[in-house]
């Protein structure tokens, strides 16, 4: 794209300022099969901006969400943590907002039914609304009513003009992945119901700095949201943030709570300004507190490196655990291939047999390092590195070690 043409996807301002920039990488959920590997495999730029006037950071759009999301490899239940998070927020919505038969509950991006069960079971109505045909067809099998679509101002006014407006709309790690923010947002207003409430999970912007996440950036996420801009984004369209939770998923995210402006029967909470607050001392108010970020990321990745270079030099056995998206952008970034890193495992079946894109380092089944017995199992999903470590405790049978690259690389006897 030239960069004459770039431009904010919110504000429409032109791009000039670059948060990071990862060199070229492939798309993060590629996974290849066997007689895949000789062929061509296309890279992207994974170079992330920032706008100078509403502060978004931001990638561009280089392949089409059609594209990516069509046929994905990502299914919610393989990970039981966040079966446990998904339950206890519907337990807690139940409560807070007196959910009952009479109400209807709609998941933007419901993958396989991962959340929407709970709310079935306690007889509310639901409907998700999920664009990845595969993921839909799992979800429908389970029995969760599911729309194979992308969200959207037309898919919202379809399926209010059919009566389908709802009193809680959720959508968890979808807003990052959205190239139309304001298409999307605007749908949100139009099917919610007078006194309908939504509520989005994402990252944190403020972690992903703080705490180096710079892996969380890939292809599929196009915008990266600090509570600031994402309150901007909603007012635009008409929407209240009345409150915010902050979380410890993925290693660090907000949960906001929206509604329509007109409604103030839900008031603004003190949580709102407390974050605002905080972000607001820690610069992300201020353009030149982004622009510093490129540099504690190499940082981040000669540690690595030297752990690893360090390792086999020693002699060594390194593999993987797991198969996650930000595990592809921190191997591609880092250059960390077979050389390094013998395999990788996951409880995923759709992952199993196939080579992570880019390094094409294979993926077995987690059975797989009991029979070889490494030294080291790079956990490369370290958002859920606790459930990892007790899941395969028995390592240290044998002397093996867990490594997590992020923030920094820390090694768990």
């Amino acid at each position: 794209m030239n960069p004459q043409n770039r431009h904010c996807r919110f504000c429409n301002e032109g791009l000039r300022y670059t948060f990071v920039n990862l060199g070229m990488s492939p798309l993060a959920n590629s996974y290849l099969k066997q007689e895949q590997l000789n062929a061509m495999e296309p890279f992207y730029p994974l170079h992330v901006y920032v706008c100078e006037r509403c502060l978004l950071v931001q990638l561009e759009e280089f392949e089409k969400a059609a594209n990516i999301f069509s046929d994905y490899a990502y299914f919610s239940s393989y990970s039981d943590s966040w079966l446990q998070h998904a339950q206890k927020y519907a337990e807690m919505s139940i409560e807070r907002f007196g959910l009952g038969p009479q109400s209807s509950v709609m998941e933007i991006a419901s993958n396989d039914g991962y959340l929407l069960q709970y709310f079935q079971r306690n007889g509310i109505p639901i409907l998700g609304i999920e664009p990845a045909e595969n993921i839909a067809n799992v979800a429908i099998e389970k029995g969760i009513p599911t729309i194979v679509k992308f969200f959207n101002t037309e898919t919202a006014a379809g399926l209010a003009d059919s009566g389908k407006r709802v009193d809680l709309l959720v959508g968890n790690n979808v807003l990052a992945h959205v190239p139309n923010l304001n298409d999307f947002v605007a749908g949100i207003k139009i099917i919610l119901k007078e006194h309908g409430v939504v509520t989005m999970e994402f990252p944190h912007l403020l972690r992903l700095v703080e705490e180096k996440q710079f892996d969380t950036i890939y292809h599929e996420h196009f915008s990266y949201f600090s509570f600031r801009t994402v309150e901007q984004i909603f007012s635009k369209h008409g929407l209240t943030l009345f409150d915010v939770e902050e979380l410890p998923t993925h290693g660090g995210s907000l949960r906001i709570y929206g509604r329509h402006k007109e409604d103030e029967a839900l008031a603004v909470t003190r949580s709102v300004q407390k974050l605002k607050g905080e972000e607001d001392r820690k610069g992300f108010g201020n353009l030149a507190h982004y622009l510093n970020f490129e540099a504690e990321v190499k940082e981040t990745k000669w540690q690595l490196l030297e752990f690893l270079i360090g390792a086999k030099r020693k002699g060594k056995v390194i593999v993987g655990y797991g198969a996650p998206a930000k595990g592809n952008t921190l191997l591609n970034y880092c250059g960390v291939g077979v050389d390094f890193i013998d395999y990788t495992v996951d409880r995923s079946p759709q992952k199993q047999n196939c080579c992570l894109p880019g390094t094409h380092i294979p993926i077995f089944h987690p059975d797989k390092i009991k029979n070889t017995k490494p030294d080291y199992v790079l956990i490369l999903p370290w958002n859920i590195k606790d459930e990892v470590m007790q899941q395969m405790a028995h390592i240290r049978d044998w002397g093996g070690q867990f490594v997590t690259p992020i923030p920094e690389v820390r090694v768990y006897p």
